[in-house]
């Protein structure tokens, strides 16, 4: 079983997943950053490959793409940084399908496999072309993909997302981009407060806008965990030290 799903299965509340850009805030942060995840009890880390036109990304990840790309980030590159990172933290790449059509998405696949990444989120892959063409092989390379809902999801969308996932479903918060303030992440907000009522049969994680530790209180209330992406990039952009800025920050977002 794989490090991720022995994670699900251990934990299934209060999950916290955390996403950083590799590349950023300098080249070679990738490793520093993950293992100071990992020692302070985060329970899986996100890993954004840089890319030009983020679509599903709001203004602090679209910069801090572009820093990466400038710092000189290639795919190449991060999956020898992952060799770095410690084996006993779970780990999922973000990106977008040009990059990884361009690198060749089976050569990608082995790739993952080689450095211990057990689950890709590509938001702007339809599900009928992973049906149709990749799914035979990110089952061979045991890859997991993870699906996106939002609250105009539908139902019978829902259930196909639900079939087709092995590990957990991704909910975004509102119809928006990352990192928007829009101030919907309340108690009264019907689409967290029926997230536990979907009967979905993986587990829902909860991105998209979540800035404090109230905000992952809440999400963590009504779902298995939260994913943090924004907040943690924002942290990091003036700090010194990689390694203790990421400590600090998961003290701070979850009152350890």
């Amino acid at each position: 079983m794989s490090t991720l799903k022995k994670v699900l299965e251990a934990k299934q509340e209060g999950l916290l997943n955390i996403y950083c850009t590799a590349g950023y805030p300098k080249l070679n942060d990738l490793p520093k950053i993950v293992n100071a995840l990992h020692d302070s009890g985060v329970d899986m880390v996100e890993i954004g490959i840089p890319y030009s036109d983020p679509i599903a990304d709001g203004e602090t990840i679209q910069k801090s793409n572009a820093v990466a790309l400038s710092n000189g980030i290639t795919i190449d590159l991060i999956f020898e940084q992952l060799k770095e990172c410690t084996p006993d933290i779970p780990k999922v790449v973000m990106t977008y399908f040009n990059p990884v059509f361009k690198y060749g998405i089976e050569h990608f696949c082995q790739q993952c496999q080689s450095v211990g990444v057990e689950g890709i989120i590509i938001p702007d892959m339809p599900i009928g072309l992973y049906q149709a063409s990749y799914e035979e092989m990110f089952k061979n390379y045991g890859l997991s993909p993870v699906f996106l809902i939002t609250p105009q999801t539908s139902k019978e969308r829902l259930k196909l997302i639900d079939d087709l996932s092995s590990t957990f479903i991704y909910a975004v918060s509102s119809s928006s981009t990352t990192g928007k303030a829009t101030g919907g992440l309340s108690d009264g907000n019907t689409y967290l407060s029926g997230l536990k009522g979907l009967g979905l049969k993986h587990p829902i994680l909860v991105g998209f806008n979540i800035s404090t530790s109230d905000d992952l209180s809440l999400v963590q209330k009504h779902a298995n965990g939260g994913i943090i992406g924004s907040a943690f990039i924002k942290y990091l952009s003036d700090k010194p030290s990689t390694e203790q800025a990421t400590q600090q920050f998961v003290k701070e977002i979850t009152k350890g």
